[in-house]
């Protein structure tokens, strides 16, 4: 039976494997074309196995396109010399096995020819492709040499010192006219964009580069690769379950499999039973708790820069109006990543609930020092003081209790130790959130609907949802625009009560507590004041 595969390349003999039928013919036409084609996404999208299908596609017509394939992912610390005969290495063992595959064998001339080269630079590389492509025209006895196309996966790790005459040596190449180019195209594949690399800026030795996205999964493909379970097994997935796998992943290769793997494998739900939401709530749990190189890259590379983890939380929290463009380095490296995309609206919007749900839990301390003031001398003992006898959540309760916390803790909310004192309340809110839902067996997801500054906590349990929106104070239309847009996301999920928590950062705060009814809906909002200063810099009268 097959699988749903997260340690490497997939494939079809053994696992469940999402087609691309239309990126596949995409990339290839380009090919033909011979463009030289770059691609950047993150690690763990899919690259590395669509490119193998893309090898496959050429090796159909083996008269035609002669595919090299290479990986620089060792040879980031290689000198330049020590690096090209590595990957002069790598292109004789490539060769070799095409035409193994192809059951023809290399003339006594290639072979004579390849162990005669060597590699040392940039230049020499250059006249060996040339002189390649014509002993390849030899070998099949026809006036048109086979089209030598190189694809060069995890480019990032190239030596830098090496970079810059690589580039320009095959921009060199595709400038000869396509009759004449070798390779006659070029496939590179990264985590990093070309302007990333940190070569001169002051030249330019990439600018004929024709960019390939590979996106992730739409929500047709998520059902077209979870189909293939069910026609298997038998096991359905509830359409909502479906629904949410792909909103909470935004269809990240890896992070579809792995859920699924675990709805599959590990929770040991019946074949017979359809797999449900709560199902998924408890694999979203296992999935943002466990250690996996995929969430481990992504919080490792947000730590890099300080200014990755405050956009962040002004997409998600502020409703700040920032510009996606892909010219600013920071807006460009979280594209990369997959967190962030641009909106309907052309500015950035968080593309990942689950990513930013473990970058947060990343930040926050692991210990505030707070915690002794979560609950009031006269208010229950622990966390399960906030359930009623009938197994529901006092949600209006327990957020109560948060806001009169805030109001407990004072000024030492701002000696929370490494956090920012404009992000503290949703720090605070989310780490007080993160311990009531483990006490009381229940978890807690984030959505991140469309409008900026809105993050959603959902909270389910025992089968029930219950949705908490997070916002920063701006002004009193924004805030009563906000429980609209609550409203309007509690009747396309089906609920009837929603709770909306603003944090109120002004130097002359005004706490309130309502509750609204709109269409029907129940509203509670709650305007908690956070201190900005400690008493010693409140200036005195």
């Amino acid at each position: 039976m097959r699988e749903f595969g997260t340690q490497g390349p997939v494939n079809s003999r053994d696992h469940y494997v999402v087609s691309r039928s239309e990126e596949l013919a995409d990339y290839i036409n380009r090919v033909k074309q011979g463009r030289y084609i770059v691609l950047f996404a993150p690690r763990q999208s899919g690259k590395t196995t669509f490119f193998q299908e893309v090898l496959k596609g050429l090796a159909k017509n083996e008269s035609a396109y002669f595919p090299i394939q290479l990986n620089f992912e060792d040879y980031k610390n290689r000198a330049p010399d020590a690096f090209y005969a590595d990957i002069f290495e790598d292109i004789r063992e490539q060769i070799e096995t095409v035409f193994e595959n192809q059951g023809i064998l290399p003339s006594q001339q290639l072979m004579q020819f390849l162990e005669d080269t060597k590699i040392s630079d940039h230049v020499a590389m250059r006249r060996f492709f040339r002189q390649l492509s014509r002993l390849l025209s030899d070998e099949r006895s026809t006036s048109l040499p086979p089209r030598l196309v190189l694809i060069i996966d995890e480019f990032d790790g190239i030596p830098q010192a090496a970079v810059s005459d690589f580039l320009h040596t095959l921009r060199r190449i595709y400038l000869t006219g396509r009759d004449a180019r070798s390779p006659y195209s070029v496939g590179i594949v990264g985590v990093k964009n070309i302007t990333q690399l940190n070569y001169d800026r002051s030249i330019s030795p990439f600018n004929i580069q024709d960019e390939f996205t590979l996106p992730n999964f739409t929500a047709a493909q998520v059902r077209e690769l979870l189909s293939q379970y069910t026609e298997e097994v038998g096991q359905a997935f509830a359409p909502e379950v479906i629904d949410l796998l792909h909103k909470q992943t935004a269809g990240q290769p890896f992070l579809v499999n792995r859920c699924a793997q675990i709805l599959t494998a590990e929770l040991d739900i019946p074949k017979t039973d359809t797999i449900q939401i709560h199902h998924f709530s408890q694999a979203y749990t296992e999935l943002i708790e466990e250690r996996n190189t995929n969430i481990e890259h992504l919080i490792t590379n947000i730590r890099r820069n300080p200014y990755f983890e405050k956009m962040l939380m002004r997409i998600a929290f502020y409703g700040s109006s920032i510009s996606f463009t892909l010219h600013d380095e920071i807006v460009s490296e979280l594209a990369t990543y997959g967190i962030i995309a641009r909106g309907e609206d052309g500015m950035c919007q968080i593309l990942n609930p689950i990513y930013l749900h473990c970058i947060i839990q990343a930040f926050k301390p692991l210990i505030n020092g707070l915690e002794d003031q979560y609950f009031p001398e006269e208010g229950p003992i622990d966390f399960t003081g906030y359930l009623a006898s009938t197994g529901r959540i006092q949600m209006h309760t327990l957020i109560n209790n948060f806001k009169d916390f805030i109001a407990r803790a004072g000024f030492r909310i701002l000696q929370v130790p490494d956090t920012p004192k404009e992000f503290v309340g949703q720090y605070l809110l989310f780490a007080y959130l993160d311990e009531f839902v483990k006490i009381v067996n229940a978890t807690m997801r984030l959505e991140v609907p469309t409008g900026r500054g809105r993050a959603d906590i959902i909270i389910s349990h025992n089968r029930r949802q219950y949705i908490i929106e997070t916002k920063v104070w701006r002004n009193e239309r924004h805030y009563q625009v906000g429980k609209h847009q609550l409203a309007a996301y509690l009747k396309s999920e089906g609920a009837t009560e929603g709770y909306y928590i603003v944090f109120d950062h002004r130097e002359d705060p005004k706490p309130q507590l309502e509750t609204d009814t709109l269409d029907g809906l129940t509203i509670r909002s709650y305007v908690i004041p956070v201190v900005q200063k400690r008493p010693s810099e409140v200036p005195s009268e």
